[in-house]
């Protein structure tokens, strides 16, 4: 798979990440710059910041976390790529105290609408960093993957009471504010201004599948990935997936 991800983590990256790829190709083509300027809300120790820095893009991470920045910080210095990337404290909410508005050609939001008050603010602000021709790569928990995870763990209760919440929680215990359908998502996104280029279902199986099979097997891992990927863009299979990711595309031109 792609040289950023090693291989087990690749089951819960590599989809999100070839079509982040593919996006950043394009706006490439699109604008005619080898180097865009991107914007990774909630970028953490720099998961994809770091390989989008690699291909040469200008990456800033926002994150609330000073040991986050500080991994990415030598994240980036060991992968060569100190110069393209800038860590910045921060959150969604927060987000124009620290970078300027529209200035960014693709901005990632990945694991943030789960923990933020309100989703659909978090998508505006995010959506008001882009420039006119700008992608959003936007990344959030499945409510059906939790569902079928606590059904097929035996809670039963949990699995029914995840289902039934207007938050996609399957009790106060659960650590996760909310989740989505990719139909909430998406019209978060068309709210927001955005068109919606694909909707992809992540971790579909790989949540499931026993580790010991996938690390053991001679070639299951590759195999899982490749099932990955073809289940990611069927539409049946976004409603079990552990994650959703959408990618948004604003109108206008490609700006400078």
């Amino acid at each position: 798979m792609s040289d950023p991800m090693r291989p087990r983590a690749s089951l819960r990256t590599a989809v999100v990440w070839e079509v982040l790829k593919d996006a950043l190709d394009r706006r490439v083509k699109a604008t005619g710059r080898a180097a865009l300027d991107v914007l990774d809300t909630g970028g953490g120790s720099g998961n994809f910041a770091v390989p989008a820095a690699r291909l040469g893009h200008q990456v800033t991470v926002v994150d609330p976390s000073p040991n986050a920045l500080f991994a990415l910080e030598r994240r980036a210095a060991e992968a060569g790529v100190a110069d393209r990337v800038r860590g910045v404290q921060g959150d969604a909410h927060g987000l124009f105290d620290v970078v300027e508005r529209g200035s960014y050609d693709v901005v990632l939001c990945h694991g943030v609408l789960e923990y933020v008050d309100d989703p659909a603010e978090g998508v505006r602000n995010v959506v008001a960093a882009l420039r006119p021709g700008g992608v959003l790569s936007l990344l959030a928990a499945g409510l059906g993957g939790a569902v079928l995870a606590r059904a097929l763990a035996g809670h039963f209760k949990e699995a029914k009471q995840a289902l039934e919440d207007p938050d996609g929680r399957w009790g106060e215990g659960d650590p996760v504010p909310h989740r989505f359908t990719a139909e909430q998502l998406t019209a978060l996104v068309e709210d927001a201004g955005l068109g919606v280029g694909a909707v992809h279902g992540v971790r579909v199986f790989a949540d499931l599948v026993p580790g010991v099979l996938v690390d053991t097997e001679p070639g299951a891992l590759e195999a899982l990935l490749k099932l990955e990927a073809a289940a990611a863009e069927n539409p049946a299979f976004h409603s079990v997936a552990t994650q959703l990711h959408v990618l948004g595309e604003t109108q206008g031109t490609a700006g400078a």
